[in-house]
């Protein structure tokens, strides 16, 4: 096994998270990062979240999902569904079907996306022997138009699933925007800002809690892009 792999399973083992620079990323998860840049321009067309409770316009995204088979490699598109949590984990949005427009067809399709998605899928069959995984990925564009922008807005949460995977696709013009994990069951934390493109927080979603810090912008045109991938083993959650 590759030793940064080995690593990461050891300490999200260990802590529950793990924190993965581009360079271990590319190496542990075998991505093709510079084909993943080209991906990038697709966070320039995300549709407004029509759903913020708290009457916010800072937020884009699209979502679609997919069930991964990480013994045979298996990764298939399902039909669009909707976002849906229980209010235990998302006491602002929770309860509510959220229809977001669907990732774009070609990103859907493009063999570094799908290697991604797989790569992770299999790194946490690893810590947890799974016939399948039932993921959902969600592009989110925050931005400073309006002034500051929440990545968060639920607050310091749990989303429900197994594993989570917190990617950073892109930042510029903003200041803020830090990632706080804390221990489900304890005080302990650590905190942290995420600069790199293709950075990553892997989180073992039962035994922390996360959130982000709002970012703010001089300029007025701040944009925080991320990719968030879900992973659970028990279907997707419905009502």
């Amino acid at each position: 096994m590759d030793p940064e792999r080995s690593r990461l399973i050891t300490q999200l083992k260990a802590d529950g998270y793990v924190c993965v620079a581009p360079a271990v990323a590319r190496a542990a998860l075998q991505l093709d990062l510079t084909a993943l840049d080209t991906l990038r321009e697709t966070w320039e067309r995300l549709p407004r979240d029509t759903f913020l409770r708290d009457a916010g316009q800072y937020r884009s995204r699209r979502h679609s999902c997919y069930v991964h088979r990480p013994a045979t490699a298996d990764l298939a598109a399902v039909p669009h569904r909707a976002h849906w949590q229980p209010t235990s984990y998302n006491a602002l949005h929770g309860g509510l079907q959220r229809w977001f427009a669907p990732v774009e067809p070609p990103l859907s399709a493009s063999p570094a996306w799908q290697q991604l998605l797989r790569s992770l899928g299999e790194l946490f069959a690893e810590l947890r022997s799974v016939e399948r995984w039932y993921i959902e990925a969600h592009q989110f564009r925050i931005d400073t138009a309006s002034g500051l922008g929440r990545p968060t807005p639920e607050g310091a949460h749990r989303d429900g699933v197994d594993f989570v995977a917190l990617v950073l696709v892109g930042r510029r013009a903003v200041r803020g925007g830090e990632t706080r994990v804390f221990d489900a069951q304890g005080a302990r934390g650590v905190r942290f800002t995420m600069e790199e493109p293709w950075s990553m927080l892997l989180m073992d979603d039962a035994r922390v809690i996360h959130e982000t810090t709002p970012i703010q912008s001089d300029t007025g045109q701040g944009v925080r892009d991320t990719l968030v991938l879900t992973y659970r083993a028990q279907g997707f959650q419905e009502p």
